[in-house]
């Protein structure tokens, strides 16, 4: 359950930030990945797909990066970084989150690790994990 500074937190962060990169985004409209970044793009975020195999290709009518370095090389403003990635991925995703400027990481439903929520914390980004920001998003906006 989460307390209500959290849910304050959460709310402030969907209403501050609009540039959410989204690792691991499938092209497979039968992902969840996929399905949460059409949710966000059609509330008015812009998403920045970020998955190597398909780096180069687009989804949602944007363009996929290999990695959060090629986006922001290429321009791109990320603000939150929402990962679909197994856990044990993480910390490396986190790291390249605080060289891109993130201000967020956030895992995305079942994933947790303490180490990225370290990196995170100690480069002065906010950390959310364990939960959709999809359904956070439809809950509290």
């Amino acid at each position: 359950m989460q307390t209500n500074n959290e849910q304050i937190s959460i709310v402030a962060m969907l209403q501050n930030y609009t540039h959410i990169a989204v690792v691991g985004l499938s092209p497979r409209s039968d992902r969840a990945s996929y399905a949460v970044a059409g949710y966000l793009q059609a509330n008015g975020y812009d998403i920045i797909p970020i998955n190597p195999v398909y780096a180069g290709q687009t989804i949602l009518q944007r363009p996929v990066y290999a990695s959060l370095a090629d986006a922001q090389a290429a321009g791109e403003t990320i603000e939150i970084v929402d990962v679909f990635r197994r856990s044990e991925q993480t910390p490396d995703v986190a790291r390249a989150a605080v060289q891109a400027g993130a201000k967020v990481v956030w895992l995305q439903l079942g994933i947790a690790n303490e180490e990225a929520a370290q990196i995170a914390h100690e480069a002065g980004l906010e950390f959310v994990e364990d939960r959709c920001i999809k359904i956070e998003h439809a809950r509290l906006l």
